[in-house]
């Protein structure tokens, strides 16, 4: 046996030598934390200390979560020796212990070349990280998202898109699983993808996105998952980082982010406030055909929506050792927010030249959420790396309540003289979440590169909606409008199991997985008592494959079966209320959908930068899609139906790229073609389309430590079942500069440059034709100023040398 090999055997049992060789007269030890260039902390390290006369191994220790290791050894003179996999080895090439503790302070990793993890460019962590099977994108590394909400982060993240009203979709597809730290949260629970503009971007790390999940995670999410990553730091001392933000429509915002570390206790805070004004604007043109005429509306709407979001996240860790650690946090949000709303509705017949008559219509809403969410989580690593076992509990408690007045008036086409009498309408809408989760996962390595994954998660859910609309009469009473007053009641419980086994051999790698859900759904009407209770269950596999190419290349091949289950808002048939013309609503009798979705990846690292490309497939069955509906008064109701199928093909490319050390490139382009067929509900709901999106950001580092951004989005026209959506693209620009000895810094960003994120769309039916054109958010001006308090370096105690 080589002494190479004896040495990787003795480091094996380091841990063992460690206690063998510490007795009560030799009580002095060297510390030290491991950490990589982005001050990012590096677990499971071996650390091994040599005499520095004879270079023979005296013990050893591996490095906790924290990256901090601690090695017990008798007075001496000796070296370090320091190995993680994905980083390059360092030597500390002496070390002088004189009977006193010795504390090394922080030891920076440089990665290796060879490291597919993630992409490393002159020091710095890249804006977009890739790995085969997820993308993760830094969210302090783009200037624009200074000041902005977690909606605005997503918008300009490669393969998702952001609609007017906050609809999240990911490479097209509008069924995506939405998570903060890798959980459920209440931000998305009422409102979808539409609660993150709640969520301050500046307690935000990092975004994850993984476009085809393993049986690891949960199977909900056909186009894959979102995970969106909190801030959250475990160095020691105080450290935190805080921002002032101030912008034009109104925007004020404050955020703190501090975290505490002693000895065997974390402390960490996350606190946000902003109160922002948020003016919109839309317009709508229809056509409906009636006998031998049509019916024309052009309808405009100018809406305010000023909120007061807050927000605080507190916690701790407790280490009962490096390897076993308990972590309970506690999360509440406050949101109050007041929307005004004018819409004005002009209508003709034949041409715009006939003029019928004038309709206006306000809203006045007051709107309350306030949500709360407990967590505790244990997590237990062994002393074989990668042998971990961890368990969560979580309980969700959220509220909304909304209060809307309307006043509605019809004019003659003169706009001047009342046909009719002015007509008053509230509508109250009570609705509640109550969701705990429990989950355990267990890992357990069986050879230098297998390992074997188990878990289960189960999750019990409650909601409910109490909505009334009322219409006031000429006694001043309120009188319920039919079939606008219930209650209803959504029960939801899921159950999973899942295994995976995982294996390399030589160049070529695997991972095989199966799921098993549980689900029973039941939705409620009380006050019409119409039940519709959903049980089934299924299986969830997952494999994917991976092969080591030469000169830095590797390809992988995944498959997963995935399914979108019908959301609170789908099943929920209250219609908003806001326009009386135009109604959403959800769909009680709504089925799941399933897809079968293949991917064929593979990436390339270079000397200044990176790509990955893949192309991938998905079949989708009772493929779920809103449909648009008009009756002859010209009233339309949108709502989610099952289409028999959608065939989706695709290609997408992403890639970084630094042609001088000043000036970083990182972009992404998504081709795709989607086949939907909606015969089984009319033989008209079918499409064949062709379609693509891309982003760029171009960014210039300047001297005196300024930086330029240019950020541009495009997502080119699309076909639909019911017609079209139009073209979309926007340029950000953004300026920053570091200041007080760099520990702060300035940004000034402008969103949509040229005010041109307008939503399209052409939607045609056999009796109508609409045109829609929204614009949730005018351009927006911001200026951030960051402050970042971080720990001092310690010092290097006398009798000590090395690099540091």
């Amino acid at each position: 046996m080589t002494r190479k090999r004896i040495q990787l055997l003795v480091l094996f049992f380091l841990p063992l030598l460690t206690l063998a060789q510490t007795k009560p007269d030799q009580p002095f030890s060297i510390k030290g934390v491991l950490a990589d260039e982005q001050n990012k902390p590096i677990p499971f390290g071996n650390v091994a200390l040599y005499q520095k006369s004879d270079s023979v191994l005296v013990t050893g220790a591996i490095s906790d979560e924290t990256g901090t290791f601690e090695i017990r050894s008798k007075s001496g003179l000796f070296f370090l020796k320091i190995s993680v996999l994905g980083y390059q080895e360092r030597r500390v090439a002496t070390v002088r212990v004189a009977d006193q503790p010795l504390d090394l302070g922080k030891l920076v990793l440089k990665a290796s070349s060879k490291r597919l993890e993630e992409v490393v460019v002159k020091g710095e962590r890249s804006q977009m990280e890739l790995a085969l099977d997820k993308k993760i994108f830094n969210v302090g590394k783009d200037l624009a998202n200074a000041g902005g909400t977690a909606s605005d982060i997503l918008s300009n993240v490669p393969s998702v898109a952001v609609d007017a009203e906050g609809n999240v979709s990911l490479r097209g597809s509008n069924s995506v699983r939405i998570l903060i730290d890798g959980k459920p949260s209440g931000l998305v629970s009422f409102k979808g993808g539409a609660g993150l503009q709640q969520l301050q971007g500046s307690a935000i790390e990092r975004v994850e996105v993984i476009t085809n999940p393993s049986a690891r995670y949960e199977a909900e999410g056909m186009g894959g998952i979102i995970n969106i990553v909190l801030k959250k730091e475990h160095k020691e001392g105080i450290n935190g980082s805080f921002d002032v933000i101030t912008g034009y429509p109104t925007n004020f915002g404050l955020a703190a982010n501090v975290n505490y570390r002693r000895k065997n206790l974390n402390f960490f805070i996350n606190y946000t406030n902003s109160f922002r004004n948020t003016p919109g604007r839309s317009s709508l043109y229809q056509e409906v055909y009636r006998n031998d005429t049509t019916f024309l509306t052009q309808q405009n709407s100018n809406s305010s929506l000023k909120g007061i979001n807050n927000s605080a996240r507190a916690g701790l860790d407790y280490f009962f050792s490096p390897k076993s650690i308990l972590t309970a946090s506690y999360t509440w949000r406050l949101s109050k927010g007041k929307r005004f709303a004018d819409i004005t509705y002009r209508d003709y017949q034949f041409s715009v030249n006939n003029p019928r008559g004038i309709t206006t219509r306000t809203q006045d809403e007051t709107e309350t959420e306030p949500n709360s969410e407990y967590a505790l989580t244990y997590k237990r690593t062994f002393a074989r790396e990668g042998h971990e076992f961890t368990a969560d509990l979580r309980y969700l408690d959220n509220w909304e309540s909304s209060d809307q007045y309307f006043t509605q008036q019809t004019y003659q086409p003169d706009g001047r003289t009342l046909t009719a009498p002015s007509i008053l309408q509230r509508s109250l809408n009570d609705e509640t979440e109550k969701q705990f989760l429990v989950q355990a996962d267990y890992v357990r390595p069986f050879s230098k590169n297998g390992k074997l994954e188990a878990g289960l998660r189960s999750s019990t859910r409650d909601m409910t909606n109490d909505f009334s609309v009322t219409q006031q009469g000429g006694d001043g009473s309120w009188v319920p409008l039919p079939g606008l007053v219930n209650d209803f009641l959504y029960q939801e419980r899921i159950n999973a199991l899942y295994g995976m086994v995982g294996n390399k051999v030589r160049k070529f790698s695997y991972q095989a997985g199966l799921r098993a859900e549980k689900t029973d759904v039941t939705t409620t009407l009380r006050r019409t008592n119409d039940v519709n209770p959903r049980h089934y269950s299924n299986l969830f596999p997952s494999v994917h494959a991976t092969y080591d190419l030469p000169r830095q290349h590797a390809l992988q091949l995944s498959y997963s079966r995935r399914i979108r289950r019908p959301t609170y808002n789908d099943l929920s048939p209250f219609s908003t209320f806001s326009d009386n013309r135009n109604f959403w609503s959800g769909n009680p009798n709504l089925n799941p959908e399933f897809t079968n979705a293949f991917e064929l990846g593979h990436i390339k690292y270079f000397s200044k930068g990176s790509i990955s490309s893949s192309a991938y497939y998905r079949h989708t069955d009772n493929k779920i899609l809103s449909i648009r509906r008009v009756n002859e008064q010209g009233f339309a109701t949108t709502r989610p139906e099952n289409l028999a199928s959608e065939n989706s093909f695709g290609a997408e490319f992403a890639g970084s790229y630094s042609p001088y050390t000043w000036w970083k490139l990182d972009g992404s382009f998504n081709f795709f073609r989607a086949v939907t067929n909606g015969s089984n509900l009319d033989v008209n709901y079918q499409s064949d389309t062709y379609s693509w999106f891309t982003r760029m950001i171009s960014r210039f580092s300047l001297p005196k430590s300024t930086d330029i951004q240019l950020r541009g989005n495009y997502e080119a026209p699309q076909q639909t079942p019911q017609g079209r959506r139009k073209s979309l693209a926007t340029l950000d620009v953004s300026v920053s500069k570091d200041m007080l000895n760099n520990n702060a810094t300035l940004t000034l960003n402008v969103l949509d440059v040229f005010n041109s994120r307008r939503y399209r769309s052409i939607t045609e039916g056999p009796n109508f034709y609409t045109e829609s054109n929204s614009q949730g958010r005018l351009r927006q001006i911001n200026l951030t100023f960051s402050y970042r308090l971080r720990q001092a370096k310690k010092k290097v105690k006398e009798g000590s040398e090395g690099e540091f």
